[in-house]
């Protein structure tokens, strides 16, 4: 895959794309111990990787802050998550909220999920190498093929996942009516990030808000899985009686991507008060 360029700049989101790792901090341009600890995460992985990286910051600031983390590594190693990251601020909340992870399935995908209590990497739930999902035309981000190894995460309070669940369902060109009118949500397995953190596959690369390496056993870790009413028929015989309490259908209301997520992140909260 060559050299990734980690391109530190006021970027709307972070994103890794093409081979480069657009790095956006949430107070521009000030980067804090967290982002530091992230970024050296993500050199580490990508070095345990056999992958070069070349940082590109116009900021001297930022880019004196970079370096001296990487020589004194130790000066960042104890920052701690915060509970709100605002490096992408489009949703409601104005920013990713830390206290559970997210994978969103298909749900053809989830009807096989289900059936085996796990989520799986995509390597063993297609029965593929990762050198042949680097080539599948599904991969429009050019992610190299360690990280079909993985099941990957977003925050919860995220629309990532759905987003990937229109792509898959319109071949990879949704339009503007598909995260609105014509808006298919997937199946939303929800983790608290603190028990992903203790699972022994669990890995931090420093881009993903986390992954586990080959699979999760869903009754060991699940917090609640969310599965749109109008596929209950579908999926709830599916549902392992193991998961089945934690297992909860939301109408979807005719309600678009953001709407959507916005209505299921708040039935999350609402179950921690209960």
């Amino acid at each position: 895959m060559g050299i990734i360029q980690v391109n530190i700049a006021n970027h709307e989101c972070t994103i890794c794309w093409g081979g480069v790792y657009y790095f956006a901090l949430s107070d521009y341009p000030n980067i804090s111990h967290w982002e530091l600890k992230k970024l050296l995460a993500f050199l580490d992985y990508e070095k345990r990787h056999g992958r070069e990286t070349e940082i590109v910051c116009e900021n001297k600031e930022i880019l004196s802050a970079v370096n001296n983390a990487i020589v004194y590594p130790e000066t960042v190693e104890r920052a701690t998550l915060p509970e709100k990251i605002t490096e992408c601020t489009a949703c409601v909340q104005k920013g990713c909220l830390t206290q559970y992870v997210c994978h969103t399935a298909t749900i053809e995908n989830a009807m096989k999920i289900f059936t085996s209590g796990k989520l799986l990497s995509a390597v063993n739930a297609f029965c593929k190498t990762g050198d042949e999902l680097v080539h599948d035309k599904r991969n429009a981000a050019s992610d190299p093929a360690d990280y079909f190894d993985y099941v990957m995460f977003a925050w919860g309070n995220c629309q990532a996942g759905d987003r990937l669940v229109m792509e898959r369902l319109r071949d990879g060109n949704p339009n503007e009516n598909d995260y609105g009118v014509n808006f298919a949500p997937g199946v939303r397995y929800y983790f608290r990030y603190k028990d992903i953190t203790r699972h022994p596959g669990y890995v931090f690369d420093g881009y993903h808000p986390a992954k586990i390496k080959d699979e999760i056993i869903l009754s060991e870790y699940l917090y609640a899985c969310i599965i749109p009413g109008q596929n209950k028929s579908v999926l709830g015989s599916l549902v392992q009686r193991d998961i089945t309490d934690r297992t909860h259908y939301i109408k979807q209301d005719g309600l678009g991507l953001w709407d959507w997520t916005t209505k299921v992140y708040a039935f999350i909260e609402g179950l921690d008060k209960t």
